[in-house]
């Protein structure tokens, strides 16, 4: 497939363009500094833009078949929401509709997955601006006309790709670990392209 993946140099972006060429799909790979990058590869185009700036969001979806957002920002700044809408307009523009875009967990009713740690003092006191930001960035993709699936992962490690853990799991399960490796969550996402299972849903991610 022609992909566009926004956010490509953090953490997960990376994850998802080493992974999507590896199954020899053709990446644009959208980024403030392209070169953080890093990665030379006959199907990689790496393009310069910000994804705030609506008109490089447009040039960089055109002709694609789907687009992977894994925006961050931090904990500060409304770059995933603002960002996210802008993507969001520039598909629906484009008619491009397949979307697969990376939140977290503890937004919607996904909140109750989270222990007392991550509800009261990371997402409501230390995190607590970029998790206004994921709520706003949900309610873009929610309310478009896309082919959305937005990906809830737990706490990031910098555990290999395994294929396995858990997902879609209920909001009343108090059983999962609440992390998940980088890798493991691209692997997710790319999943997704060809998987309509959670077609306009908000699937947990997390062992």
């Amino acid at each position: 497939m022609k992909l566009v993946i926004f956010g490509s140099t953090g953490s997960i972006g990376h994850q998802l363009v080493v992974q999507a060429l590896e199954q020899e799909h053709t990446v644009t790979a959208f980024a403030r500094n392209p070169a953080k990058l890093e990665i030379e590869h006959a199907n990689l185009t790496a393009v310069q833009g910000d994804a705030l700036d609506s008109a490089s969001v447009e040039k960089a979806v055109d002709g694609q078949d789907a687009v992977l957002c894994s925006l961050g920002a931090g904990a500060k700044g409304t770059i995933r929401s603002e960002g996210t809408r802008n993507i969001v307009r520039a598909m629906e523009k484009a008619g491009v509709s397949r979307f697969i875009c990376q939140s977290t967990l503890g937004v919607g009713n996904s909140r109750a997955n989270l222990n007392f740690f991550w509800k009261h003092i990371m997402f409501g006191l230390l995190l607590r601006r970029a998790y206004a930001d994921h709520v706003s960035q949900e309610d873009y993709v929610k309310k478009s006309r896309l082919d959305w699936t937005i990906v809830r992962p737990g706490a990031f490690t910098d555990g290999n790709r395994t294929g396995v853990y858990r997902h879609g799991f209920p909001s009343t399960d108090k059983t999962i670990k609440g992390k998940i490796s980088r890798a493991d969550v691209a692997d997710f996402m790319l999943k997704q392209l060809t998987d309509r299972t959670y077609l306009h849903e908000t699937p947990g991610l997390s062992y």
